[in-house]
Order: C-alpha cells, then sequence, then structure tokens
C-alpha cells in the first residue's frame, strides 16, 4: 500500500452534490484537504420537499465543477489520487446513478480503484476523521431517512439494535417543521422556533416508550402535531408546539438510549471502551446534542458527535470509508449497481408499518 494514500469522495445520494479529498498521514486521523458541499434548496425549495427528477438534474449540471474544485482546492492533481470512493446506496436511484457513474468512468480513465461505499457506513466512520476512535462502539444514527442504533463491530460488520417502526427522526422533524409552517428544509430551523417557545405547553404522545426496547416511533407523535397545528392561531402557537415537539423527542431519545447502552453492553461481551457515537443530520440539532451528551455522562459512556459540518450529507465521510477500504485493498468493480436500499445490518429483520409487534 501507498503511504499517504490520497482518496476522491464523491456524494450525491439525495439533494446534495458533494466531493472531497482526504490524505492518509502519519497519524491515525487523516487530512482533510478539501470539502465542497453545494445544496439544492433553492431547487426544491417551492415544492416542500425533495423531487428526485429535479436532483438529478441538479448533480449532472453540478457534479463536474464540484468534484473539479476539489481536487483544485486540495493543491493536488487527478494523477495524484489512489482511488475514487463513491456513494452507491441508500438513496435515491436517480441520484445515486449520477454519482456512482461519474466515478466510474473517473476511475476508468485513470486506472484508478473504485471503491462504493454504504452512504450509512459513511457517517457511522465520520468522526474517524477528527477524532481516535476504536471498534467496538455503539452508534446512534439519526438522519432525515434513518433511525438507528447500531453496534459497530468493525469495518463493515454492524448489528442493529434498534430502529424506527416508522419515520425516521429527521422524516419527523421536517414534516412537523412543514404542519408548523416552516417553509423547506424546516427540520434545522424547527430548532430556532422550539427556543422561543414553551415546551410544557402541548402535552405529546411518546410512542412506546415502554415498549420494543429501543425501537422507536414517531408516526403517532407527529399525526398528534398534525391535530394542533390546525387550531394554531398565532406565532406564539407555533412556538411552542415546535418547542413541545423538540421536548418529546428529547424525553424519547433519553429513554431510548439508555436502553441501548444496556443491550450494547449485553451484546459485547469482553471488557470495551464505553463509547457512544451520534451521527447523521439530526446530530448538528444543539438540543438534542445536549440531552444525549447528558444520558450519556449518566450512564458512564463517552459521547461523540462529528461536527456540525460533518453531521449533513457531505463527501468526507465517503473518502474516509473509501481510505479503510484502500487499506485492505476492498475495491469494486466497474458495473457495480447503485442500491436505494442498502441496510447496514443485512441480517436485522425489516421493521416497518402499522403491524409490526414489539
Amino acid at each position: 500500500m501507498k503511504k499517504n494514500a490520497l482518496i476522491l469522495g464523491i456524494e450525491t445520494s439525495c439533494d446534495e452534490t458533494a466531493a472531497a479529498i482526504i490524505q492518509e498521514n502519519d497519524s491515525s486521523r487523516p487530512t482533510i484537504l478539501s470539502n465542497i458541499v453545494s445544496s439544492q434548496i433553492d431547487v426544491h425549495k417551492e415544492f416542500g420537499g425533495v423531487v428526485p427528477e429535479l436532483a438529478a438534474r441538479s448533480h449532472i449540471e453540478k457534479i463536474d465543477l464540484i468534484v473539479q474544485k476539489a481536487v483544485y482546492d486540495s493543491g493536488k492533481k487527478f494523477s495524484d489520487l489512489d482511488a475514487i470512493a463513491v456513494t452507491a446506496g441508500p438513496g435515491l436511484i436517480v441520484c445515486l446513478s449520477v454519482g456512482l457513474n461519474f466515478a466510474k468512468s473517473l476511475a476508468l480513465s485513470l486506472d484508478k480503484p473504485l471503491i462504493a461505499v454504504n452512504h450509512l457506513e459513511g457517517h457511522a466512520l465520520s468522526p474517524k476523521l477528527v477524532t481516535d476512535l476504536n471498534y467496538p462502539y455503539l452508534l446512534l444514527l439519526i438522519s432525515g431517512g434513518h433511525t438507528q442504533f447500531l453496534n459497530v463491530k468493525k469495518l463493515g460488520n454492524y448489528q442493529r439494535l434498534g430502529t424506527t417502526i416508522d419515520d425516521a427522526l429527521g422524516e419527523a422533524f421536517d414534516k412537523t417543521a412543514k404542519m408548523i409552517g416552516i417553509e423547506f428544509p424546516g427540520g434545522p430551523y424547527l430548532e430556532k422556533f422550539a427556543e422561543k417557545g414553551n415546551p410544557s405547553r402541548f402535552d405529546l404522545p411518546r410512542p412506546i416508550l415502554n415498549k420494543g426496547g429501543c425501537n422507536v416511533s414517531f408516526a403517532g407523535l407527529k399525526t398528534a402535531v398534525l391535530k394542533i397545528s390546525k387550531t394554531i392561531k398565532n406565532k406564539q402557537d407555533k412556538y411552542d408546539l415546535a418547542a413541545s415537539f423538540q421536548e418529546t423527542i428529547k424525553e424519547i431519545l433519553y429513554v431510548k438510549t439508555k436502553i441501548a447502552f444496556k443491550e450494547f453492553i449485553k451484546v459485547n461481551k469482553k471488557k470495551l471502551d464505553k463509547v457512544f457515537v451520534i451521527a447523521g443530520g439530526v446530530a448538528a440539532n444543539k438540543c438534542i446534542r445536549k440531552v444525549l451528551n447528558d444520558v450519556s455522562l449518566e450512564n458512564n459512556f463517552k459521547p461523540i458527535f462529528p461536527p456540525q459540518y460533518l453531521c449533513g450529507d457531505n463527501a468526507a465521510m465517503i473518502a474516509i470509508v473509501g481510505l479503510e477500504k484502500f487499506k485492505i485493498k476492498k475495491f469494486d468493480k466497474l458495473n457495480y449497481p447503485a442500491k436505494p436500499r442498502w441496510p447496514l445490518d443485512k441480517k436485522a429483520i425489516f421493521l416497518k408499518g402499522a403491524g409490526v409487534k414489539l
């Protein structure tokens, strides 16, 4: 293996066109030489959500420029690259295909290895960009499309301990924000509304709080918000509903995380470091960070949060997985398919829908 490997990461799973260059160095953490993220908020704002066809078209228009900028900002040349890492799933198939096909063409033209990356694995390993992290560790992945507690055993080896049986947490935030009247993308701005509200104003449901292990459910909470939103009369009502929603989420995460700690200890028989990684777009929420930090310290777990610029979708997290796979020469063929569904724990039972028994 070449010393100080240089990896290009490409990410187009949803509505961010992203590219990054990272370089291995003598320490355990690589150096991020560039990390470019181009958002599509203006493209989708009038529709109140991501439109796959428009997202894919925007990726096609931007990806060449974004990748070139990532290489230019890194101070390197395309010929210096050692491998091309790219998100192959999960995500929107039309969006994934843009980044994957671009990466395949680039790998072929440069005669460099292609590394297909699971987007969720990128989130799982993202703290490795900024901190020392040993296996195993407990991961809470909270994003727009996923909410899971995972036992991260090693690269490519994950055991799901709990998941959502309906909406992902990020989805619940976005939909609640939309019902309250916050324009797209509402999730990140709901926190600002909540700062001005009374968190005790509305008593909202906490589905499956005392059953189902560390599985979670947010659909019933979202339905309750919908009913209340129809009675809202002024701005303060919106602030209070946002604050009550966020407070309810905090309570759910506090209880379920304590259960996940016990599960993590139980499945790891050997003596281990009690490390708790929280990653994904929702991990940028300051209130959620605080409650998860508090419950960690109360239970003698060390909480690790990626910096906010690495919480949302980005290509540096794809590159770090690429670097880890490059070290063990785990490369992929140029006919590797895009995977709209790609669970980290392939043995885990699919839990979705009203018929789920807990």
